[in-house]
Parts: C-alpha cells; sequence; structure tokens
C-alpha cells in the first residue's frame, strides 16, 4: 500500500485515466519525499493520505493507517480520540490553517507529542471535502523555532558582529552591530570584497575564512588588528573573532555554504594593556639602568648607561649634544652652541660612544629641533612627514642626524636650575611617530643623564 489508497481512488487529483497514470505514483512520491509528516481524511474523517514521516515518527505503515475511521483505537488514547478527531475536523469550517498540539500513541504503546498544522481540503466546487495535516514531533519544531529566533537575534539584538560570508568570501548578511563596526549601512557591504570595507588586516581575515571553509572552525576565537576605511580617515581595531562553517542541512554531504564570522570590537582592552605592559618595561628598564650607572666610577659612562638603556624598544638612534659654553642660568638669552658628547653607532647597533673631545659644535642650522629644545628648555617632536625616502633621507641629513631617521624627539637636559644640553631620539621609517607618552618616558630619561653629567662637571671640578 503506497502512501493513498489504490482501490477506488477518487480525490482532487480525480481518477486515472489514460496517459494519466502516473499522477497516483506522482502524488505518493511527492508526499512520501517531505520533511515533515502529513496525513489527510475525507469528510467522514476517514485516513486517506498518511507518509513516510508519519509512518517514521509514529510507527503505523501507510498500510495500517489509510482506510482507518479517525485516530480512535490505534493513534491516540480511547478518552482523547472524541476531543482530537472533533479539534482535527473543524479545519474543514474554519479559514485558514489551525495549530494544535495533541499527544498521539505509537505503534509500540509510546506516547509523542506533536504540533499539527490542519486545514480544509476543498472539492471541485469549492466545498470542504476533507482535511489535511501536517505535522511533527514538538521537540523538533522547537528546535526550528529556537533556532529562527536566536537568527533572528544575532541580526538584530546582537551585542557583537556578525556577519555571514558567502564562498566567494564577500558578505551575505551584515547584523547592525557590524554594519556600524565597519561604518557602513547593512545593504551596502552586500556581495563587495572585503578590500573595499577595509584598508589593511584584509589578507588575514580572508586567510582564516578560506581556513574555516576548507578545515571548519577554529578551536578557539582568534584576535584580528584591522584599519578601516571611515570618513574621518583610517581607524584601526582590534576584533576579538569567531568562525563557523555554514553547510547545508538538505544536502546529502555537507557542502559549504559560507562562514559565520561572530565578532567584538576589544580595541580599548587591548590598547589599556599594551600601554600597561609598556609602561611596566619603560619602569623596569629606568630601574636596571640606575643599578647599572650605579656601578659606573665616571658619572659621563653613566650616563651613556642611562642612554643605551632608554633605547631599548623606543628608538633607533640617540644622541647627547652638550652645551658648548658654560650652563645657561634661567633667563639668560645667548643663543646655544651644542657640542656632540655621545651617539649611538652609526652602523651595526652597539653601546654609544663618546665623542666630542674636540669640541667643535655641531653645524645645526638655525630652527633646528635641538636648539629649539635647549631655547625653550622643554621637549620638542619632529616629523619628516609623508614624503619618499630619497627626501626623507635628505630631511635627515640636513638635520645632522642618521640618514634612516624620519621621527625626532628632543628632550633638555636640566639639573640645578641650569640647561646642560639635550638628548635626541631617533626613529626610522618602520616605527610609528613619538607620542605624548614618550615625551614623559624621554624626559624621564633625561632628567638621570642630566644629573650624571652634572655630576661629571663637579668631579672634574674638583
Amino acid at each position: 500500500m503506497s502512501a493513498s489508497r489504490r482501490s477506488g481512488i477518487t480525490d482532487e487529483l480525480g481518477p486515472d485515466e489514460p496517459g494519466e497514470s502516473g499522477g497516483s505514483d506522482l502524488l505518493a512520491a511527492l508526499l512520501d519525499g517531505m520533511d515533515a509528516a502529513l496525513c489527510a481524511f475525507d469528510a467522514d474523517g476517514v485516513v486517506t493520505h498518511w507518509n513516510r514521516e508519519a509512518e517514521r515518527i509514529l510507527g503505523w505503515t501507510a498500510a495500517e493507517a489509510v482506510g482507518r475511521h479517525g485516530f480512535a483505537g490505534w493513534a491516540v488514547r480511547s478518552a482523547d480520540a472524541e476531543e482530537v478527531q472533533a479539534r482535527l475536523m473543524s479545519a474543514m469550517r474554519a479559514p485558514g490553517r489551525q495549530v494544535h498540539e495533541f499527544a498521539l500513541v505509537t505503534k509500540d504503546g509510546g506516547r509523542v507529542l506533536v504540533r499539527t498544522q490542519s486545514a480544509a481540503v476543498r472539492g471541485p466546487e469549492g466545498k470542504p471535502a476533507g482535511v489535511y495535516c501536517a505535522f511533527s514531533e514538538v521537540h523538533a519544531q522547537i528546535d526550528l523555532e529556537r533556532s529562527i529566533a536566536l537568527s533572528e537575534a544575532l541580526f538584530e539584538d546582537a551585542a557583537w558582529g556578525v556577519v555571514l560570508i558567502d564562498a566567494d568570501l564577500r558578505p551575505a548578511v551584515v547584523n547592525a552591530h557590524a554594519a556600524r563596526a565597519l561604518g557602513i549601512g547593512r545593504t551596502s557591504a552586500l556581495g563587495r570584497p572585503l578590500g573595499e570595507l577595509l584598508a589593511q588586516g584584509v589578507e588575514e581575515l580572508e586567510a582564516a575564512l578560506t581556513h574555516v571553509l576548507a578545515e571548519g572552525a577554529p578551536p578557539a576565537p582568534a584576535e584580528m588588528w584591522v584599519t578601516l576605511r571611515t570618513s574621518g580617515g583610517e581607524k584601526r581595531r582590534c576584533w576579538r573573532s569567531g568562525f563557523v562553517r555554514l553547510a547545508s542541512p538538505l544536502a546529502e554531504e555537507p557542502v559549504p555554504l559560507g562562514v559565520g564570522w561572530l565578532f567584538q570590537d576589544v580595541t580599548e582592552t587591548r590598547q589599556t594593556e599594551q600601554e600597561a605592559a609598556l609602561l611596566r618595561f619603560r619602569t623596569n628598564q629606568l630601574h636596571r639602568a640606575a643599578r647599572a650607572a650605579a656601578e659606573c666610577e665616571d658619572p659621563a659612562e653613566a650616563a651613556i648607561v642611562h642612554l643605551d638603556f632608554a633605547l631599548a624598544g623606543f628608538a633607533d638612534h640617540a644622541l647627547i649634544d652638550r652645551c658648548a659654553s658654560s650652563p645657561r642660568a634661567e633667563g639668560e638669552q645667548a643663543a646655544p652652541r651644542l657640542v656632540r658628547l655621545a651617539a649611538t653607532p652609526a652602523g651595526a647597533p652597539g653601546p654609544s660612544l663618546l665623542t666630542g673631545a674636540a669640541g667643535l659644535p655641531v653645524r645645526y642650522e638655525p630652527g633646528h629641533p635641538a636648539l629649539q629644545c635647549v631655547e625653550r628648555a622643554g621637549a620638542v617632536r619632529a616629523d619628516a612627514g609623508p614624503v619618499p625616502a630619497d627626501q626623507a633621507r635628505e630631511w635627515a641629513l640636513a638635520r645632522q642626524w642618521p640618514g634612516d631617521a624620519v621621527h625626532a624627539l628632543c628632550a633638555v637636559l636640566r639639573s640645578r636650575g641650569r640647561t646642560l644640553g639635550v638628548v635626541t631620539f631617533l626613529r626610522g621609517a618602520g616605527r610609528n611617530r613619538f607620542e605624548r607618552s614618550d615625551t614623559a618616558y624621554a624626559e624621564d630619561v633625561a632628567v638621570r643623564i642630566a644629573a650624571a653629567l652634572d655630576l661629571a662637571d663637579a668631579v672634574r671640578g674638583a
């Protein structure tokens, strides 16, 4: 027996006629191929159709179900049969679909709670000719509803970004939070290459997405630094990202549909952690430098020790220039003349070297950052700016600095109310420009160098 009755069948498809003998077979194949359980009743409440999914859930075969009058005595308990039958058949007189939940009885005597959707079947004249009923186990329906509800919540109310990436690595769906993080509208991002949304970090992100498509979800979230293109310029952000591979549940073999990318902005947290780590490192360097300098017999050597310890992780080059004339008291207006006292090697890295034994002034042009630093008795920052490498080299050499320098920070050397000189820290193109926090550190180092140089003068004078 198939999903529909074979003998004397006359339903909405009509009787089999020559050339149409496959109509009933087609209907049976369609019903048996459905993912939902389905049964149908005629106007008298007799079961006319019963598909394979209904058989899987309840255990009753089509041969055992078709032709029975309602569910009484086999698919429901006798005490519930009248109520269940009345509620099912009421769909013949009601518009649209009706949803009910029943406890049905399986062939082996168990009970299954199902959710049904029933609606009237109309005859050729539009009159109710029966009822069809689609049903599924309640827990399966609830799981489906939860999945749908979760998807809706993620794409509307989630406090983190959610982006569905298709197999071509282009956004297919973007939730509201992700759109705000990307600085673009939810529909504007769809179908666009990631390179149009991100200025930097695209290669790393695309490599992660490709890996997920090929290998599956990684075991832990990953933190990625990206640079966004915004109307106010480029903005660097750190996103803590998780990835899941999406596969079609309808395919016999898993077919990747894309990647679900969930991310949360942790830029502030990471920057705070980095600043704290940097502060700890610099404080430790100052402590180590002080202990090493205390072991130096020559105070000038102690000044060099402070300079070398300060360079680690801070700058590529450093210079110490002493005032050529006697130290100036506060308020003196004489033009400063600086003599190079110490410098890091121009070639391979190494400890700073004492120079300037001849006492010849450094050929600084008027307006040089080191001269400005001495005149103001305060720190001065300078940059080559966004220029080609050859122009940046000319900029550095014109200021008597190594040719690879593009960022400079000059800190004044002050001790006992007098300006002793200036210490200059230089960075190459591979480093960021000096910030305010860098200035504070340079000034701390300058205080220690100035104290050592002042002591050296006192020792020589004694």
